[in-house]
Formats: C-alpha cells, sequence, structure tokens
C-alpha cells in the first residue's frame, strides 16, 4: 500500500513525514523502521495487513489502568520499529525486519477482519501495541477509523516519536494512549534507543493537548535512568507538563535481547521512584511487573482510599461509583473508571 505522510525531492528521493527521524530514502531503499520502502518515487509501506501478533488482552496488560478498568482489549502488530532499543521485550517481532536482513513476516489480514473479531470477542477497545505502531501507521488508522464506526475505542502503545502531522492525523479516532518515556536524558535516548527525547516529550504535549487518556510508562534500568536527579526531573515534566492527573508506570526491567549484563530492578529501587512520583504531586503512580506488592492499586488523590484493587492485569475490586470516589467525591481520571457501559 502506498504509504501516508511523505513527500519527494530532487531524483524521486523521498522525506517521511510519519516518525520524527524524518528519514531522507533514496529510491529502492527503506527509512530506519525497515518496513517503509521508496519504489520509483513513492512511499510503500511493507506491512500493511500483515500482522504478525494479535490476542485478546486485559486492558491492564498495556498498562491502561484508566481506560475502562477490567475490560477487553483486541491487540495486534505488524513486524518493524523505529528505535533499536538494546532492551527490547519483543525484539522477535520488532526487531525482525533490522535483525533477519529485511525479512517481514505476518498473515494477511484485512481490517475489516480485525473489527469483527474484536466484536466477537467482546472487546472494548482495540490496543496498537507489541512494537511500534507508528510503523504501521497505515493499517492501524484504517482499522481505527472502522473500530470508531462500531464504538469501539482505540489505544496506541508507542515510544511517542511520531510527527505533529502524524498525531494530528491520528488523534480524531484515538481515544487513549500509553507512551513510553524511557528515560529523561538525550544520552540515554541515542546510546541505548537510537533516537532523542525532545521529540518524545513534544508529543506527550500534544497528545495531551488533544484530550487523548494518557498514561506514561518508564522501565527503571539499574545504573541507566534511575537516579534520583534524573527521576525528579522526570516526574517535574509528568507534573507540570502533561498534568499531575498523569498516570506514571514504573516498571521493572528484566534482563533481555541486548542488555543483559545488568541485574533486574530491585523492589527498592521502584518503591523510591515511586515516592519521587508522588512527592512531585502525581496524583497515580504505578509499579508494574511486581504483583502482589500494592503498587498497581489506583488511590483516591483526594483521601487515599484505595478504589481499584489489582493483582497482575486482573482487577479484584472496583469501588469507583460514576468516575469519583465514593467516600471523598474526588473526580478519578480516566474514561469508563467504574466499569459503566459508556
Amino acid at each position: 500500500m502506498e504509504a501516508y505522510l511523505y513527500s519527494v525531492s530532487d531524483n524521486n528521493n523521498i522525506r517521511c513525514g510519519l516518525c520524527s527521524h524524518r528519514c531522507k530514502i533514496r529510491e529502492g531503499r527503506r527509512g530506519i523502521c525497515n518496513v517503509r520502502e521508496n519504489r520509483n518515487g513513492r512511499l510503500y509501506s511493507l506491512v500493511y495487513e500483515k500482522l504478525i501478533a494479535r490476542n485478546v488482552d486485559p486492558i491492564e496488560k498495556k498498562p491502561l489502568f484508566h481506560m475502562l478498568p477490567g475490560s477487553l482489549s483486541y491487540s495486534i502488530a505488524t513486524a518493524g520499529c523505529n528505535f533499536r532499543c538494546r532492551f527490547c521485550q519483543n525484539s522477535d517481532i520488532a526487531q525482525m525486519p533490522s535483525d533477519r536482513g529485511g525479512q517481514i513476516a505476518g498473515r494477511r489480514t484485512a481490517p475489516e477482519e480485525i473489527l469483527a473479531d474484536a466484536v466477537r470477542s467482546g472487546c472494548k477497545t482495540i490496543a496498537y501495541t507489541y512494537t511500534e505502531p507508528t510503523v504501521y501507521f497505515e493499517y492501524a488508522y484504517e482499522t481505527a477509523r472502522l473500530a470508531r464506526k462500531k464504538g469501539i475505542r482505540n489505544i496506541f502503545v508507542s515510544n511517542g516519536f511520531m510527527t505533529r502531522e502524524c498525531i494530528d492525523m491520528l488523534s480524531p479516532y484515538l481515544d487513549g494512549a500509553n507512551i513510553d518515556l524511557k528515560a529523561f536524558r538525550d544520552d540515554f535516548y541515542k546510546n541505548y534507543c537510537g533516537a532523542r527525547l525532545e521529540p518524545v516529550k513534544e508529543s506527550l504535549k500534544l497528545i495531551k493537548s488533544k484530550g487523548i487518556l494518557l498514561e506514561v510508562t518508564t522501565l527503571l534500568i539499574p545504573g541507566l535512568n534511575d537516579s534520583t536527579e534524573e527521576l525528579e526531573d522526570l516526574a517535574g515534566f509528568i507534573a507540570n507538563d502533561l498534568g499531575k492527573e498523569t498516570p506514571w508506570h514504573i516498571s521493572r526491567f528484566h534482563p533481555t535481547y541486548r542488555l543483559t549484563n545488568r541485574p533486574s530492578t530491585p523492589l527498592k529501587s521502584l518503591e523510591r521512584a515511586r515516592e519521587i512520583g508522588i512527592l512531585a504531586g502525581l496524583d497515580y503512580v504505578y509499579m508494574g511487573n511486581v504483583p502482589g506488592t500494592g503498587g498497581e492499586d489506583t488511590l483516591c488523590p483526594g483521601c487515599g482510599k484505595t478504589l481499584i484493587e489489582r493483582r497482575g492485569f486482573s482487577v479484584s475490586r472496583n469501588l469507583v461509583q460514576k468516575g469519583v470516589c465514593p467516600d471523598c467525591a474526588a473526580v478519578i481520571y480516566g474514561v469508563g473508571m467504574s466499569g459503566e457501559q459508556i
């Protein structure tokens, strides 16, 4: 399929406008994502309708804790990513085109089939996730348009490196997003992700300004992005630039892919980061990948009452009533927080 958001210059060179790499792609070449190719001065998506993963997941797995808690999300992906994270948790599919000489696997699946399967499965949302949905934008966009007509919400789980043009085009059909804020130092993004920090910050602010439900995730890696100073800066950015109601998920790292020389994140480090977030004024700070610690529960920002209890990806109790705390009537940020049908 011919791609969206690109321009053509002299000698059939293409400038892709989808993500903040803004790749200049020569004839016969692909962009950094390895799934968009210049063919005779036209840019083509090589992953349109090439589904490599689909599952029915709890929405908490995204993680999205403030969008229809306890509901199911039809989750899809194609191969490819515009980052080269050394700690990639889905490297077998996200890094496939880069690690396997341009190989792109996937089963031909039309947007209409995705939607029909989501409806049959009783899902309230479609999540574009697992890899980086920005690189399969055309596929996600066409699916999201169909989903909106059927009353199914759309959510992106993304690294946030998309351009303003991409967000502007997608936003009428996007209901929620969980964006990775992988660190708060540009050196980390350059050395461990092959990207830059500033475009991610700008995307986060733009997404929030459009009224899209936003949650932020940081994978805490020992010795790389977990200093007190950096976490204070990161939490301050969320509170001041995105709003104190914006949920922050701090997740435990486990050695994987090309970053196996670091230990798993100690629980104490997660607890320290959570305290930093609370001191920064954030209403909702969660600890991920450590079930049973209480770090996944939603507390009322007004009175501190435990409103939603979770273990792993399961909601065991939800006391929110019509979007507010039953004790102090504080408004709880989110969509369908009490599980009402909306």
